[in-house]
């Protein structure tokens, strides 16, 4: 309950109903200074701490500064922040859900009570990430990528079956439902959140944190939330708020519309080139202006899922009616007048023509400027206009490649060639795209179109169509548009995030064979959000992002080499060629579709009954009990990370004669340290499975082993594409050992460090972990021993999570960086000042010890940037501090003298 210090609870009458909320108006009078004219996603998070304060953590000079302090840039200033739910995915929310249930046995052994480790707000978790595309372009491809799927994950969908008994306050979408966020749009967003207590409804935003790092989907309904790891995540599923620094908020002023022909996705990659090449990292980015209102909200969608890419926290739509048309089009309208009073009284609605709120910085951005486009090849924010994607592979690929005959390498039992630039893989995935329905039936009657013309996909490219959810499914058969994308083989393979994530499934073998003896470069193309180095596929040389329609018209043409804008796709059954042009989709036609199949009643039936499953599910079951019995098996293992909890806290003391385990240079994202996407038999966590008697084709991908930390740890700093500058000549998850020289394995490497009591630390650049929330990016370092990491700078959720995990992130002063220092890895390292450290942000000396003999200090700042992220590295980790404030609140809560 709110201390309510500024007096400002009042009552909102609506349709004879009386509500109870915070007034932001209230605050202003009370002297909070100009509440009413900062930025919407920050009046959101202000009415968080007005209804969470409580004189400790929230405080009523927090309440009066808050304003003041959402015009600085830089601000250090801590702010806790309380979300009304939480989403969990199953690739984060199982790892999770196993810390939580060895942080019961944690409790037990402590002496607690192990009920106290449960859920504090509604969580809900959609199993999304376990499907592969083993199987495509057959009617029966769906149910027996399903029937897999249950198969490889029995052991993990009983465990998830235990838990949903086991944890209050839990709910679990099943399998073959859609993508998280997708479905979070659809069906699970509430558009405003009601709490009934005794004879009073409050009324308030609705806000959440996702363990997905695209979470900000949902900010196009004016939701406040953001993606975190697992770690976060736990701490908010237990009550505990987030920490964060004061967010710069940069608005982005829209103006114009999209010209016809110019899909969402084009706008999208634009925008997030221009938004990455301007800088806000770590920014809440809001959009408002005359160009919102152009905008369908599936267009805001796709828009706001993509803040990752441009490095925000969060792209933030304002409420305004195509918002609640929304709604109400979807089955949630019964609302829709309480959001639309309490919006406009509350100074969150938007009006285009009314005076706008005061940002730290604005950008502008016209939409009709944007051409169709693609990104790659290997970030999302590579944008290239279309008529340069040709050349754009050409330059950056080619020139690595070997060189292969003109007409290319022969397949064994095949009449074509592979060449580089081939397309191996052209998936319609993410709901980054399928959750926008005018891209998804662009597609289709592009489909359409090339079928009448006589078009089919090239052989050896493959396809797949897995929708964020049913309702694309639904709304694509009533249409008659399926049928052409079967004939082009798009038939559904699954709901889930699949090739998106690295979970494309193998390729031909026939393909898979010329490919390796030949090092062709092939490409994938997909509707996606990620195209890092070597996620999509490890035989893809090249990936690139674009629309769903031109993920078709690519697998028609086959290759990167085609000119999409001046050269054929193919040729019809006169042998004309066909241009792009030439079936691209009417704008009209589109339109009247849409209107036609996107009806209330096709979402409202879809998702009736979503937390039931279907009979797979129900056959699953995960037994009873507050603890979980742990099986011996190679999927589900209790979790390391709390064996030494106590009620004393850890002793943290400086680090003297560390020695890097890896130096990275700039852009390293969690896919490049995490464990992610298919296991192969080569690799060292795939020998490992052999040696536990797991067959290859029983691997499975790593986001399905991640409660096996004996198979997490080999895939830890292992892509293929990673590059440790300690040996230049070879990529991959490979070292230096020092002082012997050796080139081993990392975690070979670490294991010797550790036996050696000689402690490993990582160097890197600029933007350090950017990507994807993996909690095993900071699990993996901290596993393998490295308690200090030394970059030129963070991406925030990676940053966080190594401080959920205990370790320390220290940033080089601007300017200075290890290549600019001279570093190649044969030094040791002392980094002194960690015990005298006192709060957060502190400045410490890292010495670094020549084999020549000199030695010289460098200053690093401690990038525990907030109060409660230093409570929790000195208790060794966010989950740590949550146990002992519960058994030693004393201890977890004691700061250094």
């Amino acid at each position: 309950m709110s201390k309510n210090s500024l007096n400002t609870c009042r009552k909102l009458e609506v349709d004879g109903e009386t509500y109870h909320y915070y007034s932001l108006k209230a605050a202003e009078e009370a002297g909070a200074g100009p509440v009413m004219k900062m930025p919407r996603s920050l009046k959101v998070l202000y009415e968080n701490l007005l209804r969470h304060e409580d004189g400790i953590g929230i405080t009523k000079d927090d309440l009066m500064a808050f304003s003041e302090r959402s015009k600085e840039i830089g601000s250090d200033a801590e702010v806790l922040y309380h979300p009304s739910r939480l989403m969990l995915v199953d690739s984060s929310g199982v790892p999770l859900l196993a810390d939580l249930a060895a942080l019961r046995e944690a409790m037990l052994r402590n002496g607690g009570d192990p009920m106290t480790i449960n859920p504090a707000i509604p969580c809900e978790l959609v199993i999304d990430h376990s499907v592969m595309v083993d199987f495509q372009g057959t009617t029966d491809a769906l149910d027996k990528n399903m029937d897999l799927e249950y198969s490889r994950n029995g052991e993990r969908y009983q465990f998830l079956r235990w838990a949903e008994k086991a944890f209050n306050n839990f709910k679990i979408v099943p399998p073959g439902t859609g993508i998280c966020h997708q479905v979070n749009l659809e069906a699970l967003a509430r558009g405003i959140w009601i709490d009934k207590t005794g004879d009073r409804t409050m009324v308030a935003p609705e806000t959440l944190l996702g363990m997905d790092s695209h979470t900000p989907m949902i900010n196009c309904l004016g939701i406040l939330g953001w993606g975190v790891g697992g770690l976060e995540g736990g701490a908010a599923m237990l009550g505990m708020p987030v920490s964060m620094i004061f967010p710069r908020v940069v608005g982005c002023r829209l103006s114009g519309a999209l010209k016809p022909g110019v899909t969402a996705t084009d706008m999208v990659l634009t925008l997030t080139r221009q938004l990455r090449e301007y800088g806000v990292v770590a920014a809440f980015v809001e959009f408002f202006g005359p160009g919102v209102g152009n905008l369908k909200l599936s267009d805001r969608a796709t828009l706001a899922n993509m803040s990752p890419e441009y490095g925000a926290t969060m792209g933030f739509f304002p409420i305004d009616e195509e918002m609640l048309s929304y709604l109400e089009k979807t089955g949630r309208g019964e609302n829709v007048p309480l959001i639309r009073a309490y919006a406009q009284e509350q100074g969150l609605w938007h009006d285009p023509d009314a005076p706008q709120p005061t940002y730290n910085e604005v950008i502008d951005f016209d939409l009709s400027s944007v051409e169709p486009s693609i990104a790659g090849p290997n970030h999302p924010h590579n944008h290239t206009p279309l008529p340069r994607a040709k050349s754009k592979f050409a330059d950056t690929i080619i020139p690595s490649c070997a060189t292969l005959p003109d007409d290319g390498v022969p397949v064994e039992g095949a009449s074509w060639k592979l060449n580089h630039g081939d397309i191996a893989i052209a998936a319609i995935s993410s709901c980054t795209n399928t959750s926008n329905p005018a891209v998804m039936i662009a597609a289709g009657l592009l489909a359409r179109n090339a079928v009448q013309r006589g078009l089919s996909v090239k052989p050896w490219v493959k396809t797949s169509l897995t929708p964020g959810s049913r309702v694309v499914a639904d709304y694509l058969k009533t249409s008659g548009l399926q049928e052409s994308l079967d004939q082009l083989g798009y038939q559904v393979s699954g709901f889930g995030c699949t090739t998106c994530m690295g979970n494309s499934g193998p390729l031909a073998a026939n393909v898979e064979a010329a490919v390796k003896a030949n090092d062709v470069a092939m490409v994938a193309v997909l509707s996606g959000n990620r195209n890092f180095d070597g996620r999509i596929h490890p035989l893809a040389r090249a990936n690139f992002i674009c629309s769903p329609p031109l993920v078709i018209a690519y697998a028609l043409a086959g290759s990167m080499r085609v000119d999409l804008t001046t050269e054929p796709l193919g040729h019809d059954k006169a042998g004309n060629p066909v241009m792009l042009s030439d079936i691209w989709p009417d704008p009209a036609e589109l339109s009247e579709i849409i209107d036609t199949v996107l009806v209330v009643e096709r979402y409202t039936s879809i998702y009736a009954g979503m937390f039931d499953g279907d009979a797979r599910w129900q056959a699953v079951d995960g037994g009873d009990g507050t603890l979980f019995e742990w099986p011996d098996d190679t999927y589900m293992k209790r979790p390391p990370f709390f064996n030494d909890i106590e009620p004393a806290l850890p002793a943290i003391g400086d680090i003297r004669g560390a020695r890097p385990l890896a130096m990275y240079g700039d852009g390293i994202t969690t896919d490049h340290i995490s464990p992610v996407g298919t296991i192969t038999e080569s690799s060292a966590a795939g020998q490992y499975l052999i040696e536990q008697g797991v067959k290859p084709a029983d691997f499975n991908s790593f986001a399905a082993r991640r409660v096996n930390h004996d198979v997490m740890i080999r895939g830890t700093f292992a892509n293929i594409h990673i590059q440790n500058q300690m040996v230049p000549d070879r990529k991959g998850g490979w070292t230096r050992h020092e002082p012997s020289a050796e080139v081993v394995p990392v975690h070979e490497a670490a294991q010797r460090y550790r036996d050696a009591g000689v402690d490993p630390i990582i160097i890197a650049g600029r933007e350090y972990g950017q990507g994807s929330s993996r909690d095993w990016a900071a699990k993996g370092t901290r596993i393998l021993g490295v308690r200090v990491v030394v970059a030129q700078g963070f991406e925030r959720i990676h940053r966080s999570n190594l401080v959920g995990m205990g370790v320390l992130p220290l940033q080089f002063d601007d300017g200075t960086s290890w290549t600019s220092l001279g570093l190649d890895g044969t030094e040791t390292y002392d980094i002194t000042g960690i015990d005298l450290m006192r709060g957060p942000r502190s400045m410490l000396d890292l010495q670094i010890n020549k084999t020549d003999g000199i030695s010289f200090n460098v200053p690093v700042l401690s990038r525990l940037d907030t109060p409660l992220e230093f409570l929790y590295f000195l208790n060794g980790g966010i989950l740590h501090y949550a146990v002992r404030n519960e058994i030693a609140p004393a201890q977890a809560n004691a700061l250094p003298a």
